[in-house]
């Protein structure tokens, strides 16, 4: 009897097991994902202490990083390598580095001779792409690009094909980061629709910025179901309910379980948050972190 009880017991905890593994396997895999941080968060600020601020950034429990602009030659003043390496020795894994398409519009005020150049897709594409995979990152991602006309967006259709084929040959992969501004009409068109009808997912990936997609009013699971599979990389930051502010994660309007629920389905592999010109970075990070890990 005692047998027999004991088995029954062992199959009905077997059977459970099997039922709810499916379940449990899918959270456990969704919060084993690293979380990251795109650098843009210290525009400004990150040159100034590279290795100080990689670490911190490593105590703060974030373990990928995503690359940006510096004022500093190369890579924050480092070749790719280089800062590959110091990256590896603080335990954090360089992914992805943004590059722009075309040379920065001027803006009123702002002194453009004070900045380095800018190496960009438009007129460096080889170099671009030279520059990535001598670091041996896996990603490269079109940062911006000029999408104001038509005209803009045809040229940045022919710029960003020429730059996805370099990548594909050179062992990269090319996605493409949006704004909202990719989901405005513009001469009958959106940008992103353009981009990702025109150019094939073979070559093209995209790296969806959560938060800019959502003040444009679409609905990012909405996207996955359109392009399943086509976002490999995210951003992920916060606004306030009438999308003004960039806000740390779990302080805004963004709903991201919703989102990171249906992550699977959009092809989500890194997380990247960014808070763009925050008045303290690593108070933004440390808020965002919490939020996502009672998220995940």
């Amino acid at each position: 009897m005692n047998s027999r009880r004991k088995f029954l017991q062992q199959s009905s905890a077997f059977l459970a097991a099997s039922v709810l593994a499916p379940r449990f396997m899918s959270a456990q895999a969704l919060t084993s994902r690293p979380v990251g941080i795109q650098l843009f968060t210290f525009f400004g600020k990150f040159d100034q202490d590279v290795k100080g601020n990689l670490q911190k950034i490593a105590n703060l429990g974030y373990t990928e990083i995503e690359s940006a602009f510096s004022m500093l030659p190369g890579f924050y003043g480092m070749k790719g390598k280089e800062f590959m390496a110091l990256n590896k020795d603080l335990g954090l894994n360089w992914v992805s580095h943004h590059v722009v398409g075309a040379p920065l519009k001027p803006r009123p005020g702002v002194d453009m001779s004070r900045f380095p150049k800018m190496v960009n897709l438009r007129d460096d594409a080889q170099q671009a792409v030279d520059n990535a995979a001598e670091a041996g990152v896996k990603y490269l991602v079109c940062a911006n690009t000029p999408i104001e006309t038509k005209d803009e967006v045809s040229a940045s259709v022919a710029s960003l094909h020429k730059a996805a084929e370099l990548a594909k040959k050179a062992g990269l992969t090319f996605c493409y980061h949006n704004h909202d501004a990719e989901f405005k009409v513009i001469d009958g068109q959106k940008a992103f629709d353009v981009f990702s009808s025109q150019i094939s997912p073979d070559l093209l990936k995209f790296e969806i910025d959560l938060g800019w997609v959502s003040k444009a009013g679409v609905d990012p699971v909405e996207l996955f179901k359109q392009h399943p599979g086509r976002f490999p990389l995210c951003h992920i930051k916060d606004f306030d309910s009438e999308f003004k502010n960039i806000l740390p994660v779990g302080e805004g309007v963004v709903n991201y379980k919703r989102i990171f629920n249906a992550a699977k389905s959009g092809g989500l592999e890194h997380f990247f948050v960014e808070h763009d010109f925050p008045k303290d970075a690593f108070e933004s990070l440390q808020i965002s972190k919490k939020a996502l890990d009672a998220i995940l």
